[in-house]
């Protein structure tokens, strides 16, 4: 039976989009960011907005428009392993939602290893320097990468961003081997594509209201509630 597009939408935005719960313990997650497109007035700039997708590893993915609390306190609600390990790249609106998951005693937080990598060679400069940097980093050797890169104006900032993650950055090589966790967040990376797939299809706005409902209609198509 052919149903209009119109139609289609008028039932999604009525049904009520439960989120998904997970029974099995939550060993691992990953939090990103996201941009939507809001609706502006004929011939106004466009306007984006952050959204918040989090991947509970190998079982849920959930996404908040401008809800970080309710974000926390889902993950919160869930049964968390000791430790959970979270992991994100180097932007701070992750890791201050990661910071308020679970408690600091109960969770391990790993600086994504493929975002720091990227950072590495955006330094510039001696290639023989830049692979030192990635394998002093690799084993987890902060102290001896700072003094490598000390005095290097170019490395100033870099620097500094591994300064302020310091605690999260591990020995990458020994976790990997070991499998002891994850070292990445292409989990949710890979959600949150899957969710722009949607959101982000060609000339696609959306109105304010309607973003949390067409987020949660997406993640529960992902998390195969809809058949």
């Amino acid at each position: 039976m052919y149903v209009p597009a119109k139609t289609q939408q008028r039932l999604v935005h009525r049904h009520k989009f439960e989120r998904q719960n997970v029974k099995d313990t939550v060993k691992e997650l990953s939090v990103d960011g996201g941009k939507i497109r809001l609706t502006t007035p004929k011939g106004e700039k466009c306007i984006w907005r952050d959204y918040k997708g989090i991947r509970l590893h190998e079982q849920v993915t959930q996404a908040f428009f401008q809800e970080n609390k309710k974000l926390v306190d889902w993950v919160n609600s869930q049964p968390l392993n000791n430790p959970v390990t979270c992991l994100g790249d180097g932007h701070d609106g992750i890791w201050n939602i990661i910071t308020l998951i679970s408690t600091n005693e109960k969770r391990r937080e790993i600086l994504d290893w493929y975002h720091l990598k990227e950072n590495i060679y955006k330094i510039g400069g001696s290639n023989k320097r830049l692979k030192k940097v990635e394998s002093l980093l690799w084993k987890g050797k902060l102290s001896k990468t700072l003094e490598l890169l000390a005095g290097l104006e170019k490395a100033e900032n870099f620097c500094k961003y591994l300064i302020k993650h310091k605690s999260r950055i591990v020995n990458y090589k020994e976790y990997s081997e070991l499998h002891i966790c994850s070292i990445g967040s292409g989990a949710v990376e890979s959600a949150v594509k899957q969710i722009d797939r949607r959101t982000k299809i060609s000339g696609a706005q959306w109105k304010i209201e309607n973003v949390p409902q067409v987020l949660a209609h997406r993640c529960a198509y992902l998390n195969d509630q809809i058949v």
